[in-house]
């Protein structure tokens, strides 16, 4: 437990065989993906045919039709990163307003409010997402039948996607950005109120700039985890299809090297992404 002690030398190769055994196994399905979306091949897998580029900027009227080719895919692509940020608008503010509900407010039942926020989390993704889509087309039906009211973002539909996902994906922003709120010392708002300070003022100007890492993070975190929902979404999509139900579509049909460069694409991404972060959350200490 103490790294200035000696340690035999069998235990110093097993923390090195874990270690590679460990990494190993959570990269090597990564990198085979990788590998293979350059197979000349018309399958995703082994064994290897040669190298080339045509799963990425094959023509859309060749036996090989590329990603940056194929329509659907980038459609659906597309159709992802709309729903992904409607999702992280939605979650982060919904996110602040209640971290602010849990830390700064005493009211009764607030610990059982907490809980029952969690709840989300610790259900199936496949029966959030037919309970809300049982409960939205009863709620659509009812109104259509009372009143003649035609709700369509209560249908299955892109809007209804953005509903689903924000459903428990709100949850983890909060946890996120509450974490963070915790930790604030409210006695830096407390002397900006005495040097005449406004409510508007001392939000913006000290509690805001405060929590911008875990707005950030919980940002983040929300559009990765909506872009990559598959359970919630494949229940709740219309006819415009998020990336994980096409691919998934893709795959029933019989997969080709252009799944892989998908998933290539996708993970040059979130790497982007993460070393972005990574490089703000470093900056304020290089100041």
């Amino acid at each position: 437990m103490i790294p200035s002690l000696p340690r035999p030398a069998w235990l110093r190769a097993s923390t090195v065989v874990y270690g590679v055994l460990f990494f190993a196994f959570l990269f090597l399905p990564l990198a085979v993906v990788a590998v293979f979306a350059f197979n000349d091949a018309p399958y995703p897998a082994p064994p290897w045919n040669g190298f080339t580029l045509d799963w990425f900027l094959g023509g859309a009227d060749g036996p090989r039709r590329g990603l940056f080719a194929d329509t659907a895919l980038l459609g659906s692509l597309w159709t992802s990163v709309v729903v992904a940020c409607w999702v992280t608008l939605l979650s982060v503010l919904v996110g602040t307003a209640n971290a602010f509900l849990i830390e700064r407010t005493q009211f009764r039942g607030k610990q059982a409010l907490s809980m029952l926020m969690l709840a989300p989390l610790v259900i199936p993704g496949v029966i959030l997402g037919i309970s809300i889509l049982a409960l939205a087309s009863r709620v659509a039906n009812l109104a259509d039948d009372l009143w003649g009211l035609e709700l369509e973002f209560l249908r299955p539909g892109l809007p209804l996607v953005v509903l689903g996902q924000f459903a428990y994906i709100a949850s983890i922003a909060t946890l996120t950005i509450s974490a963070r709120l915790k930790r604030f010392d409210i006695t830096l708002e407390e002397a900006a109120y005495n040097l005449g300070a406004s409510r508007f003022a001392v939000l913006t100007t000290i509690t805001l700039p405060y929590l911008k890492p875990a707005l950030i993070g919980a940002a983040a975190i929300s559009f990765l985890m909506s872009f990559e929902n598959f359970n919630t979404t494949l229940m709740l999509v219309g006819s415009d299809a998020p990336l994980t139900v096409m691919m998934y579509g893709r795959m029933r049909e019989g997969a080709t090297p252009v799944l892989n460069a998908v998933s290539l694409f996708l993970m040059v991404a979130s790497a982007l992404l993460a070393l972005t972060l990574l490089k703000r959350s470093d900056a304020p200490q290089e100041r």
